[in-house]
Parts: structure tokens; C-alpha cells; sequence
């Protein structure tokens, strides 16, 4: 039978024929995959929320309180305005408030206890048993029931004094007494007792008042300034002390002398002020006033000025702009919305290609990490937001969000970025609120002075430094750009400047001042926040300041504790892979902190089954005597997947967790693998020995500081072997481990140079020669 195939046809070796993908292909192909689309959709979502944020869909308004424009603004349509602060209204408001009829408490109390008094005082005349009596007893009783002016003789005394105690001898005169006394107080306890009002006239009514018993607002009444005087109570007392004893049913005949008696007496205690202001209700009653005033309108016709050129805006010049740009945006078409609105999204598009261009050359792990690239665009959002809502003229404070955001990048990622993204944001912020360029200048050097001089936060004092950094550059800047344009930015125009400027002046160069000074504190108080920030944005990235790895690093931390105890030769050897890795680590400008502690933490994976390596091994002997080398492989790369489990369980950091799985990388186990490769060849029925089955499983270092702690975790255990470590055996030996792991492909994904590989390997290797020196032979010294 022939095996030979059939012939192939001209259309079977045209579709054999795979031309690669055109570049369109190849990027509808990528843009299909679903990770990329989750990508993409986070960025439309960023941009929709961000185009919410700053009102995208109509045009901002281009002016600010403090404004001086340099020609008139004039109308560009009809529209009416209500400035609440103007001045018809400041009357209108003025005049609701004089209207207001202001809130009193009344407190009864004072009255009955008076009635009280008086009871007392007429049971003792009543009960004595003549005037001289009385006077023996206490002479003050019957002297309090005269005229202190025109003291009568003292047969009058004595006719008035039998009077009195006759028309009180009964039981039911005295109780007739006191209700007639009763009926003259009724008025005052229900309306109360005034001395004097005790709001101003700007304050309220003079005319009328609304009172309550005090603690019981619920039964409120009007009454009038007039009936509740004391002047005016003390005129009317005796003609009520009349009428209420002759209703009362006093005999007739003793009504006028014991109403003159009573009134003598009240007149010398004087009647009690029971009425006082409820401030609280009182302040409520005008501003329901104020509320209710029927504000008036200020109409402008096309052409009108509306604020002369040189006159700096005020609030009201302000508001009445933005009642024109509302005015427009209601009369405007749905397409200049849609217009708006598209303007919006290019921008924000063109920003994503430029950052993402950037990203893709300078920084691909933000593009493809979906978690980076969310967390980095909520920021992003939240700044944009804020910016925008900072921006408004009672704050002028958008220099904090996005200096923190600018310092945030930059701890986060790097300078470069930093510079970059607080830019863009500088830009859509400016641009959102209507602001000037000269405005976007002065933020964006702000913030690009914090990013330059964060660099590496090893303590919160740092953060403070770095505001006052910016502060003085934000200060220097605002003075330089706005003596250059003519304009006052920043607190100038704001409601706090206001009332600054009454006590300083209203000149154009204490404006720009008092501008350049709230530009400076804004930017040192975004130093103060962002050091109580700083934990949260470092759990929020993932990343390691130099605080948090100080504070890693303590050697009280329970995984080194427990390696102390479980494996002391392992925490001998970290110990000074930490302080080799460190200064090699430093020499190329790589983190060496980051080194330092990652090495304590690198191989606490060993501390599970410590005896099984060499550094911990005592008087037991070896334990791989007894394994296969494949097994012993296998108990020796185990060591990195438990140290990065303990470390996931005890949540070190994610750059801590990198160390301990890339600081072998995919090495080789040599010393097994030969052992391996012997067997075999003394065993031809054997199986081949598979190298990769002896390596670790990686991943390869992946940046310079991982690659540097594999360098000096190697070249530290293998001087450990040298019988003999002289400087130029330590030298040859880093220098063959080094070159080993190069052409291994070790280094090919951490970015390490040739050059910078050279200078750690130099660094290295002064490194172990200190450790490993040479000690001088005293005279007569016995060996150990």
C-alpha cells in the first residue's frame, strides 16, 4: 500500500500560508480579551464620574470673587438676578427683622412669691392686738402698709390700723382679701412684667412681644410693649387693687383704705420683672422672617455693564454673572449640551493617551495590574472631585487635594509619574471650574515642588518639611504670576479675606499677598494631612515607606522572634545578608532599606523544618544522609513557598512577600542535582535526571533590590564554606556567583545593568571581607 499523500492543490498552499495579523487585527484581537475591557470600562466609568463632578455638560464660569477684569462685562442676553446681599434686599431684610416681634419667657414665680409676702404681712396686722403692740413686736410691719412720703398723724394711724383689722377680723374677709388681691395680680401673671425690653430696635418690634411661661413654649401670646411696663403697671396697681377687692366682696366701706394700705405696701417692695428674652427663639422668629421677605429682582438688558473694567469682583458681581450663565445654559439647545459634553470626554481621552502612552513605556505593571489601575483612578476621581469643590469662591482651597495627590503618586510609584498625573489633574480641575492659566501655573508648580522634594518618607516630620516646601514655592509663584497678569489669586474674594481686608486694607498688593499666604498654608496643611493619610494610602497601593519598613523591621516582630528561637543559625545568616544587601543596595541608589528588611525576613520559611539546613544543624548530623536527592530537593525549595504562606498569614507587605519568592529565583539546587546526576550515572537503568525538577520554582528577581538580596544571600552562604575566606578568594568567589546567576538569566526581568551589577558585586564583596577579617596572633597564644 503506498503511504505517499495526495498532491496539494494551489488553494492548499495558499491557505497554509499564515501571514502574520495587520496591526488593526492585532489591536481589535487585544481589545476583545476581557481583562482589557475590564480595564477599559474602569476608565469610561472614571471619566463619566469625573464629568458629573465638574458639571461637564455646560461651560464654567470664568470668573472668581477678587476678579479685576481688565475691560467692562457687559450682558450678553436679558436676564433678572436676586443678589440676597444687595442693597434693596439688605433693606428689605433689615426691615423684616426691626418687624420681628421677638420672644420673652415668663417666670410667675416672683409674683406669687410677693402675693405670699403680703399674705404674711397681713396675718400679723390682723392678728395684733393694738398698733402698740404691733410696733413693740416689730415696727416695721405697719410702718411698710404708710406712705413713705406723706406719713399721715398718728391718730390716722391708728383709724387706719382698726380699719384694716376690721375688714379682715373674719375668716372670709381675709380669704376675700386675698382674691381681690388675686384679681388685680390676674393681668400680671398672665402677661407678665417688664422693666425695660432687652432686644435692640434692629433686633425687633418695640411695639409688641410674644411670650410663654417659661419651659412651656406650646402656650405662646402676643401682647403688647405698653400693658406689661412696670411704669405703666404702677400707675394702674391701686385702681386694680379697687376693683379687684369691691368684686371680691369686700365691705365697701373698707375697700378704698385697704387698697390704698396694700398698694403702699406693694409700692415698697416694688413689682418684680418677670419677663426675659428667649434668645433662641427670638433668632428663629427673624430668621422665619427673613426667610419670608419677598426678595427683589434686578433686571439687565443686553449691553447693560454689569461690572466696570479695574473694579475687582465682589460676591454680588459674581452671583449676578453666574445668574446670566444660568440664564444661557436654560436657553441653550440640547446639541450645545451634547457639544459640552463631548469637549469633556476628548479631553479626558486625550489625557488617558498620554498617560497611558506614558505607562505603557515607563511602567506597564499599571496598565495590566487591574487593581493598580482602579485604585490609581479613584484617586484620581476623588481628586477631580474635590479640586472642583474646593475650588468655590468661600474656599479657593484646591491646592490641598491635589498636592496630596501629587505627594500621594509619588510615594506610591515614582517622581516621574507624579509630575505627570498632577499635571493632568492640575489641568482638569482648572479647566473644570474656570480658571485661568496663570491659576493652572501656579498649581502645578505647587505641586510638582512637593513631588520633588517627598523622595523618601523616613519620618512624618518629612511630610511637614515637604509642605513647607511647597508653601514657599506656592507663595513665591502666586506673587511673581500675579504681579506679572495684574490679578489677586487665591483667598482674595473669599468671605474669610473679607473680613481680613477690613483690617489690612483692600489694595491689589495686600490682596495678592494675603492670596500668595493662603496658597502657602494650603499646601502645609496638605503636609499635615498627608502624614495622618500616609498608612491608609499605603495600604490603598500596597507600598512600603520607610516608616513602615522601620517599623517592620524590628527585631521584636513575632515571625523574627519565632525564627530566633526556632532557627537561630537562619537569623545569624539574615542578619548579615540584611546589612551586605543594604550597602550594596545603597551604591546603585536602589532602596537599601527595602533590602535590609526583606533579608530579615527572606528565608523564615526554613524555621518550619530548620534542621534541615546547614546553619542550624548541631550534633544530629546531616538529615539528607538519609533522604533522595529529589527528596532533599524538594525540603530545601519548600522553604520559600512556607515563608511567603507565613508571611501572607501574618500580612507582611506584598514587596516583602516578592523578596522571599524571587530571592532564588529558578537556581539551580547544584548540590542535589550533582548528587542526582552521580546516581544516574552509576545506574544506567535509572531515569534522566530532569534539571528543572531541581530547581526553584521563581519567580526570577524582579527589581534591582531582589536582584541585589539574591546576590548577597548567595555570596554569604557560599563564604560561609571558604576555609580560608582571604579578600581575594571572597572576590573571586562573589565574582563567579555573580556571573553564574547572569548567565543563568537571574538578572534578565529587575533591570539591573552590567555596570550597576559590577559596583554590587564590588560592594559585596568589601561587605564580606570586613565580616570575614583577618585577626593578629598574640605572643604565646594557644590555639582554641
Amino acid at each position: 500500500m503506498s503511504t505517499s499523500q495526495p498532491p496539494r492543490t494551489r488553494s492548499d498552499l495558499t491557505a497554509s500560508l499564515r501571514l502574520p495579523k495587520s496591526p488593526l487585527s492585532s489591536t481589535v484581537s487585544y481589545l476583545r480579551r476581557s481583562d482589557v475591557l475590564l480595564r477599559l470600562l474602569l476608565c469610561l466609568l472614571a471619566a463619566v464620574v469625573m464629568w458629573g463632578a465638574t458639571t461637564g455638560w455646560k461651560p464654567p464660569l470664568p470668573f472668581a470673587s477678587g476678579y479685576t477684569p481688565v475691560r467692562d462685562i457687559v450682558a450678553r442676553i436679558d436676564f433678572s438676578t436676586v443678589t440676597k446681599d444687595g442693597p434693596e434686599n439688605e433693606r428689605r431684610r433689615q426691615r423684616a427683622e426691626a418687624q420681628t416681634v421677638c420672644v420673652y419667657e415668663h417666670d410667675v414665680q416672683p409674683l406669687v412669691e410677693l402675693r405670699n409676702a403680703l399674705k404674711n404681712r397681713v396675718f400679723l396686722v390682723r392678728d395684733a392686738e393694738s398698733l402698740e403692740a404691733l410696733n413693740t413686736q416689730d415696727p416695721a410691719v405697719w410702718t411698710e402698709f404708710l406712705d413713705a412720703q406723706n406719713s399721715p398723724a398718728d391718730e390716722v394711724k391708728e383709724r387706719w390700723f382698726s380699719d384694716f383689722r376690721e375688714a379682715l377680723a373674719a375668716d372670709t374677709d381675709l380669704a376675700n382679701f386675698e382674691r381681690g388681691v388675686q384679681n388685680a395680680f390676674a393681668d400680671y401673671e398672665r402677661d407678665g412684667l417688664l422693666q425695660q425690653l432687652e432686644h435692640q430696635l434692629e433686633d425687633g418690634s418695640q411695639s409688641a412681644i410674644l411670650l410663654h411661661p417659661i419651659g412651656n413654649t406650646e402656650f405662646t401670646h402676643r401682647v403688647e410693649v405698653e400693658q406689661v411696663r412696670i411704669t405703666q403697671a404702677t400707675a394702674d396697681l391701686q385702681e386694680r387693687l379697687n376693683n379687684g377687692f369691691q368684686a371680691a366682696g369686700l365691705p365697701e366701706q373698707h375697700v378704698e383704705t385697704t387698697a390704698e394700705l396694700t398698694y403702699n405696701w406693694l409700692m415698697g417692695k416694688k413689682l418684680p420683672a418677670t419677663l426675659r428674652i428667649d434668645i433662641d427663639a427670638s433668632k428663629q422668629a427673624r430668621d422665619e422672617s427673613v426667610d419670608a421677605i419677598e426678595v427683589a429682582f434686578i433686571s439687565y438688558q443686553a449691553g447693560d455693564r454689569l461690572v466696570a473694567a479695574g473694579k475687582p469682583l465682589t460676591k454680588d458681581d459674581v452671583e449676578s454673572l453666574e445668574a446670566e450663565e444660568k440664564t444661557i445654559a436654560n436657553t441653550s439647545s440640547f446639541a450645545g449640551k451634547i457639544w459640552h459634553t463631548l469637549a469633556a470626554f476628548g479631553m479626558y481621552f486625550a489625557m488617558y493617551v498620554l498617560c497611558g502612552t506614558y505607562l505603557f513605556f515607563h511602567d506597564r505593571r499599571v496598565l495590566t495590574d487591574t487593581r493598580r489601575l482602579a485604585a490609581i483612578l479613584g484617586v484620581v476621581v476623588v481628586t477631580v472631585a474635590l479640586g472642583a469643590l474646593a475650588a468655590d469662591d468661600d474656599w479657593r482651597a484646591e491646592t490641598i487635594p491635589t498636592t496630596l495627590f501629587g505627594i500621594t503618586v509619588a510615594i506610591a510609584y515614582q517622581r516621574e509619574l507624579a509630575l505627570l498625573l498632577s499635571a493632568v489633574v492640575s489641568l482638569i480641575v482648572t479647566l473644570s471650574v474656570g480658571h485661568s492659566l496663570a491659576e493652572c501655573v501656579i498649581l502645578v508648580s505647587t505641586v510638582s515642588s512637593a513631588i520633588l522634594l517627598v523622595g523618601r518618607v523616613r519620618s512624618r516630620t518629612k511630610l511637614l518639611y515637604v509642605g513647607l516646601g511647597a508653601a514657599a514655592v506656592a507663595v513665591l509663584t502666586t506673587v511673581g504670576v500675579g504681579t506679572l497678569v495684574g490679578q489677586a489669586y487665591g483667598w482674595s474674594g473669599t468671605s474669610g479675606f473679607g473680613a481680613f481686608s477690613d483690617w489690612i486694607g483692600d489694595s491689589f498688593a495686600w490682596r495678592l499677598l494675603g492670596g500668595a499666604l493662603w496658597h502657602g498654608f494650603s499646601a502645609i496643611l496638605a503636609g499635615v494631612l498627608m502624614t495622618g493619610l500616609l498608612p491608609f494610602i499605603e495600604r490603598l497601593f500596597d507600598v512600603q515607606t520607610d516608616i513602615s519598613l522601620l517599623e517592620l523591621g524590628d527585631a521584636a516582630h513575632p515571625l523574627l522572634q519565632e525564627l530566633v528561637r526556632r532557627a537561630p543559625g537562619t537569623y545569624n545568616h539574615s542578619i548579615n545578608v540584611a546589612s551586605i544587601a543594604e550597602a550594596a543596595a545603597d551604591t546603585i541608589g536602589a532602596n537599601g532599606l527595602l533590602c535590609r528588611v526583606g533579608a530579615y525576613f527572606h528565608d523564615i520559611g526554613k524555621m518550619l523544618k530548620p534542621g534541615y539546613f546547614i546553619e542550624n544543624q548541631g550534633s544530629d548530623g546531616n538529615r539528607h544522609e538519609s533522604l533522595m536527592p529529589a527528596m532533599s530537593t524538594l525540603v530545601i525549595i519548600a522553604h520559600v513557598k512556607d515563608g511567603a504562606d507565613l508571611a501572607k498569614q501574618h500580612r507582611l507587605p506584598r514587596a516583602i512577600i516578592d523578596f522571599i519568592e524571587q530571592h532564588h529565583g529558578t537556581t539551580l539546587v547544584e548540590y542535589f542535582y550533582n548528587q542526582a546526576a552521580k546516581k544516574r550515572e552509576g545506574d544506567p537503568d535509572a531515569a534522566d535526571v530532569d534539571e528543572t525538577s531541581f530547581r526553584y520554582p521563581g519567580p526570577k528577581p524582579q527589581t534591582k533590590e531582589s536582584g541585589v538580596m539574591m546576590l548577597a544571600d548567595a555570596s554569604e552562604s557560599a563564604c560561609r564554606t571558604l576555609s580560608d575566606p582571604a579578600p581575594a578568594r571572597i572576590e573571586h568567589l562573589v565574582h563567579e556567583i555573580a556571573m553564574k546567576r547572569l548567565l543563568d538569566g537571574q538578572f534578565d526581568d529587575c533591570n539591573l545593568t552590567l555596570r550597576e551589577l559590577a559596583v554590587v558585586e564590588d560592594s559585596i564583596v568589601k561587605s564580606l571581607t570586613a565580616v570575614y577579617h583577618g585577626r593578629v596572633k598574640y605572643p604565646n597564644q594557644q590555639p582554641a
